[in-house]
């Protein structure tokens, strides 16, 4: 619960930095959700759920709950709940919670629901047959699912765990015997006895980088370094490329003079803690050379650095050349195609919601044409039966008054026996009718299928475009002026190393 609790709000806090959006752009999943959202306790993880329900999917998050049994989650959940997979279920009051939140949502949704035509379909639901109830489909769709085959055991034992771990437990000690806590133990014989901290003009700024995560063995001495701080401009009109860089260079320093700053390690925009004041006890200091004794010296550096800079520091942008769209800075590769999967997706459904849009009138257009001449079928076959019936009749009654009447051949009989023919005249021309609307129907049932071809053909095309994972991506480098780097100081750096006997 309590990992759960701290998992769940740093989602909403993650999720609230995002842009909001239409498309989906992460799910977030919960198995048995049996216990962490209940109808009436309130466990902590009860408000960052709701709250991810209410809101989750207007900034691109989707939230999938799982549960055997309804009645054991907050209706409020329920109710804010769009998209529903239905199976089997073994009590009524199972029944009643998931029609009360289906009812819910729905009308959240603003759509109709027909909770008896629902409730039918819920209790005729059979193995492995689900009912899949969508607020913004028109109707529910069920379907059957194929047989599932895993080889999930359940909850590892305590053994087990620490069978899986032991590999990695090995892994991890044989590297820590080789390492001190991050910062390698330095062993060699120096040079000579590591003297006392050197006196320097005060025009020379020194920083000290912290003792941590070092071993507390053998004598510590600092060994010189050159640090070297700068900030740097990057623009690029094309790209939209216009940031700042806070550089920080430490080069440890070897021999009797300092060297370039060709093998110098880089941090970009990071604090590296460098202190002005050295650790307190007995210290050693390796030997300095006495190019770095001398304040000139340091502003050659400035220049040296800067020129170092201009010629090999730059900005690496990405640039997917279909899209017409740049990375940001200092944006990997993986986090450009992620962007553009996201912005793609986006695109694909504004596509999509725009050709349904232009899709939905016509084919609204159909549905009425179709139900109308449904309705002419329907009416001429009730006018050519009630004819036929009639003519029957008439024919009938014709017959059997000739056979019993006085006279055969009188005018009366003459006459009915002529109305007879006529009505039965009329039977070919109402069938004729008929024949007429059902072509009518099969005419108006074609043009809606040619339609709906045309319209899945536009779809197939928009769905079909290439994905953000295949796009060929094209990397360049965004080169500074040297009128953009302002160094803004270059000091001297003391290094801590342990030094054993040895």
């Amino acid at each position: 619960m309590f990992f759960l609790t701290i998992l769940l709000n740093e989602v909403i806090g993650w999720m609230r930095a995002q842009p909001g959006t239409s498309s989906l752009r992460a799910l977030l999943y919960m198995d048995e959700v049996f216990g962490y959202f209940p109808p009436t306790a309130n466990p902590p993880t009860k408000t960052p759920m709701l709250t991810l329900l209410k809101q989750a999917r207007a900034y691109g998050l989707g939230v999938v709950l799982a549960t055997q049994n309804p009645v054991d989650l907050d209706y409020k959940g329920l109710a804010n709940a769009g998209t529903w997979f239905i199976g089997r279920l073994q009590t009524e009051r199972d029944k009643l919670r998931v029609l009360d939140g289906l009812e819910g949502a729905s009308a959240a949704a603003g759509s109709s629901f027909n909770r008896a035509e629902m409730e039918k379909i819920i209790s005729g639901l059979g193995n492995r047959v689900f009912l899949l109830n969508n607020v913004h489909d028109d109707g529910p769709i069920v379907f059957q699912s194929r047989f599932v085959l895993s080889y999930l055991r359940g909850p590892l034992t305590r053994d087990q765990i620490a069978t899986l771990m032991a590999s990695r437990k090995a892994a991890a000690g044989g590297g820590a015997e080789g390492s001190g806590g991050g910062s390698q133990t330095v062993r060699h014989t120096l040079g000579g006895a590591a003297g006392q901290r050197p006196v320097l003009p005060p025009e020379i700024p020194e920083r000290f980088q912290p003792e941590r995560g070092m071993k507390r063995e053998g004598r510590l001495v600092y060994h010189p370094a050159l640090v070297g701080t700068a900030r740097v401009h990057f623009t690029q009109v094309k790209s939209g490329v216009d940031v700042w860089e806070t550089l920080t260079l430490l080069k440890p320093v070897d021999g009797n003079a300092p060297t370039a700053w060709d093998d110098a390690e880089f941090f970009v925009d990071e604090d590296t803690e460098l202190e002005k004041s050295p650790a307190a006890g007995d210290c050693g200091y390796e030997p300095l050379p006495a190019e770095l004794m001398r304040a000139k010296s340091f502003a050659g550096l400035s220049g040296e650095l800067r020129d170092f800079l201009y010629r090999t520091h730059s900005l690496l942008v990405w640039k997917a050349t279909e899209l017409k769209l740049f990375s940001k800075p200092n944006e990997s590769e993986g986090e450009f195609r992620a962007r553009l999967s996201q912005n793609v997706r986006e695109q694909r459904d504004l596509q999509v919601e725009k050709l349904r849009a232009k899709y939905a009138p016509k084919l609204k257009l159909l549905d009425d044409r179709e139900r109308r001449a449904r309705q002419k079928v329907e009416r001429e076959q009730t006018q050519a039966s009630t004819q036929k019936m009639s003519s029957i009749l008439s024919m009938g009654s014709t017959i059997l008054g000739a056979v019993f009447g006085n006279k055969l051949a009188s005018a009366s009989n003459i006459g009915k026996a002529t109305t007879a023919a006529k009505n039965f005249s009329k039977i070919g021309a109402q069938q004729q009718d008929v024949a007429q609307a059902q072509e009518s129907l099969a005419a108006i049932a074609s043009e809606r299928a040619d339609l709906e071809a045309k319209f899945e053909a536009e779809l197939g095309v928009i769905e079909s475009q290439e994905s953000p994972e295949s796009l060929h991506l094209e990397s360049f480098e965004v080169k500074p002026k040297k009128t953009d780097i302002t160094v803004t100081q270059v000091a001297l750096a003391w290094i801590p190393r342990r030094m054993e006997a040895d």
